[in-house]
């Protein structure tokens, strides 16, 4: 029998889409994967917003199905919150497939997700500094058919599923990595806008 957190998850509800396209929700799913259970506090004071605005975005998180309560380390006002156990493999529709009237969400969701990459791709050389052992980069060209380069991508979600731990589950030594893969034809021009 498959875990059910190995299907693909594909984001074709607009709501959900446009709960992770808001860059405060984004940081604060990713601060509770990489560290695991916070509180609307602890998050405020990270991301250096107001507890009451935290608040309001955990929730909506929670409603849309990507956090949780913790209840039993919840007390009175203090709710402790942490990533609910959702696909490893969420995927995004084409903007061919979803309505017409939903795209400018999606692509609102592509934006913030690149704009957090951008950020990534800036600390780049400041961790290979630090870590070369925990820093790698790749930069490749290939020529494939449109059929070669959909199986070189599922094969390449497999392997990076194959080698991720939950952080419950996660073994001694294992840390949180931030991995992007990035491909696009390169016999099309660039766009200078």
């Amino acid at each position: 029998m498959t875990d059910a957190r190995e299907q693909p998850l594909l984001l074709d509800d607009p709501e959900r889409l446009k709960a992770l396209a808001h860059p405060m929700r984004r940081r604060m799913l990713s601060h509770l994967n990489a560290h695991g259970p916070a509180t609307s506090t602890t998050l405020g004071e990270l991301l250096g917003a107001k507890t009451g605005t935290t608040s309001y975005h955990l929730r909506q998180l929670e409603k849309y199905g990507f956090i949780e309560e913790i209840p039993e380390r919840s007390t009175g006002r203090e709710r402790w919150w942490r990533k609910a156990e959702t696909p490893r493999d969420i995927r995004t529709p084409t903007f061919q497939e979803i309505d017409p009237a939903d795209r400018a969400v999606l692509a609102e969701f592509h934006r913030v997700g690149l704009e957090e990459d951008r950020r990534l791709l800036d600390r780049f050389p400041a961790a290979y500094l630090r870590d070369p052992a925990w820093a790698k980069g790749s930069r490749g060209f290939a020529r494939m058919t449109e059929t070669e380069f959909a199986a070189f991508y599922e094969e390449y979600i497999a392997l990076l599923l194959r080698y991720s731990h939950d952080a419950d589950t996660a073994p001694p030594g294992a840390r949180p990595l931030h991995i992007r893969l990035f491909a696009l034809p390169a016999d099309e021009p660039a766009d200078e806008s």
